[in-house]
């Protein structure tokens, strides 16, 4: 390589330095979905308007308490039905008919085997109380206490326990002639069904409009990492809205909803909640169904509500109406999101975080998952995807290293036009792009698969970090989890010292380097003496230090990137060395070690 073709390297990789700086201090903003207060009052014949449920009616604040209640205790305050499933086990509150408890059966908080099971639902008066409630908004002559709340008392109907084929139904009778039933469905997964029916024996017509709300009371522990969204998800007729938290309070204050809100009409197809990393609770009404997405947070209460309110219902005297709202509330799992695309909800597969670059990071996920499903082992699969990357795009890689072979037998040429040309950079640059015309050669060629390599690594960057299928994915040893950084450290000789180590998060945590990002930066340091050092001594140190920056950088990175940067630099070297000695060179690789140890301008490399 001559000395544009190595600044061109050397810029690309501070480049890659920049970008992840760059989104660090300044992570992209969400796009933001225009306010809209109008639509939220919808109007009758009459001109008189069914009122949305606002805030301080659904879902009140707790009453103020010097310390949260235990779980047991605030769960035991109520009485409940059981929710029991392969998948989830919770129960529903009879007051209320709130679903406001639920665990996943199958995840657990750490690696320990005794850990708890990840909760995700928590019922008011619990620490951050996270809840999904039904109901109905009154109209005309009816007033919220002639329709069912938050803190209605519903009677057991029908069935024992929610579960998969048992579908449980609740009733509450508001005395003045309107009988309300709410039916309560769950799948072997994450995803419940909620009919709600009313039957008009008022004697009059009566018209009241049904919702379905999401509300978390507190702002979650978070995060708040630019490469993943935790917040508010929303589909509007095939638009996705991702809102963060800190960004609802900002909202327009509208009066009618006595809240910081953004309204957005839904004409055919949506659905609306909150997203976790690797969590979801989600409402979804049945397609063809027009209804109003609401998103907002009521300052007072300090709650973060996102409601999905259905078009106003007309029933007759002597009728009866009903509709029917999905719940989606579980794990992110891309197969299971996937099923429920298929059967209805669309572009549900965006509720996974794929970011900017979904054009690559859902690709590559497919293929992981189906490398898994045959190997058995995401740890091997990422090694798998990595050696599958490499050969869609060995053409390049070829073209590359064939091309940096000939710059390496032009070196001589290059001297002599460096030397006739002096100090006039005009000249050599004219001359050099003469030879290099001549010759058909294209100096920047080597740099482009380190090019292709950014977007592909920042892709699989996201894929590791946000699908759950990686989080506590074991690979070999040590590393059972390849979501996290590698747990083993330098500083207590991996584990053959009894010292703790510094917790992430700590100005030390640099320090700890495990046995994987060692490997890497060996690897980088290995690869780059397949060529001799730039004759450059600033060129020279900045490339010499290179690998070992690069190693500190990724050290805290999640250990199943480290595995793929890993094996793309092994492949990386053994295709260039390959290619190399395939156009008559044989790179001196332990010749150019040793001249890093060494005060000389020009490492040898022997030509065979």
């Amino acid at each position: 390589m001559d000395d544009q073709n190595k600044n061109l390297i050397l810029a690309t990789a501070l480049s890659f330095l920049v970008i992840l700086v760059w989104f660090f201090m300044f992570p992209p903003e969400e796009v933001a979905v225009d306010p809209n207060a109008t639509p939220t009052a919808t109007t009758q014949s009459d001109g008189s308007a069914v009122l949305p449920p606002s805030a301080a009616t659904i879902a009140p604040a707790p009453a103020p308490v010097s310390i949260a209640q235990t779980r047991a205790t605030t769960l035991a305050a109520n009485t409940r039905l059981k929710i029991e499933t392969p998948r989830l086990t919770g129960s529903i509150s009879l007051t209320g008919g709130r679903l406001d408890d639920l665990s996943l059966s199958t995840y657990r908080e750490t690696l320990d085997a005794d850990s708890d099971n990840v909760t995700l639902l928590s019922p008011v008066g619990t620490e951050q109380a996270y809840y999904a409630l039904y109901g109905w908004a009154p109209s005309g002559a009816l007033t919220y206490d002639q329709v069912p709340g938050a803190n209605t008392q519903w009677t057991l109907a029908e069935g024992e326990t929610l579960a998969p084929g048992s579908p449980v139904t609740l009733t509450w009778d508001n005395g003045a002639g309107l009988i309300f039933s709410r039916v309560f469905s769950v799948d072997e997964h994450f995803m419940f069904t909620v009919t709600q029916k009313v039957e008009n024996a008022t004697g009059t017509a009566q018209r009241i409009q049904p919702y379905g709300i999401v509300a978390r009371h507190g702002e979650p522990d978070i995060q708040q990492f630019f490469i993943a969204h935790e917040g508010v998800v929303v589909m509007a007729d095939g638009v996705l809205s991702e809102i963060d938290y800190d960004d609802m309070p900002d909202f327009p204050t509208i009066a009618r909803e006595a809240a910081n809100a953004e309204v957005t009409t839904v004409a055919e197809t949506g659905w609306v909640g909150f997203a976790d990393k690797y969590w979801m609770t989600t409402l979804i009404p049945e397609n063809q169904t027009p209804f109003t997405s609401v998103v907002k947070y009521v300052p007072g209460a300090d709650i973060y509500q996102t409601e999905a309110r259905l078009q106003p219902v007309d029933i007759a005297a002597g009728a009866t109406a009903e509709v029917t709202t999905r719940l989606f509330a579980g794990a992110k799992e891309w197969e299971e999101i996937k099923a429920y695309e298929a059967s209805g909800v669309d572009r549900f597969i965006d509720s996974i975080d794929w970011g900017w670059f979904f054009f690559l990071t859902k690709p590559i996920f497919a293929v992981l998952h189906w490398l898994n499903n045959i190997i058995g082992n995401m740890g091997w699969s990422i090694i798998a995807l990595t050696l599958l990357i490499k050969a869609l795009l060995f053409p390049l890689a070829y073209k590359s290293y064939v091309s940096m072979a000939k710059m390496k037998e032009l070196q001589p040429q290059m001297e002599k036009i460096k030397e006739k040309a002096g100090d006039d950079r005009q000249k050599l640059q004219q001359e050099m792009m003469e030879l290099y015309k001549k010759e058909k050669v294209n100096p920047a060629a080597g740099c482009l698969p380190i090019l292709l390599q950014i977007p592909i690594f920042f892709s699989l960057y996201k894929v590791i970090f946000n699908t759950i299928e990686l989080r506590h994915a074991p690979w070999i040893g040590w590393i059972r989890d390849l979501s996290a950084p590698d747990p083993s450290s330098i500083l207590n000789l991996f584990g053959a010292l009894p010292y703790a180590t510094p917790e992430p998060g700590s100005i030390f945590y640099i320090l700890s380097l495990g046995v994987l990002p060692i490997i890497l930066g060996i690897s980088m340091w290995l690869q780059q003496k397949l060529n001799p050092a730039p004759t450059d001594a600033t060129q020279a140190m900045i490339f010499a230090w290179m690998p070992w920056v690069f190693m500190f950088m990724l050290g805290s990175f999640a250990s199943g990137l480290v595995i793929y940067w890993i094996a793309n630099n092994v492949i990386t070297f053994t295709q260039q060395y390959t290619i190399m000695r395939s156009q008559g060179y044989k790179p001196d690789v332990f010749g150019n070690i040793l001249s890093g140890f060494k005060r000389t301008k020009k490492p040898a490399s022997d030509k065979k």
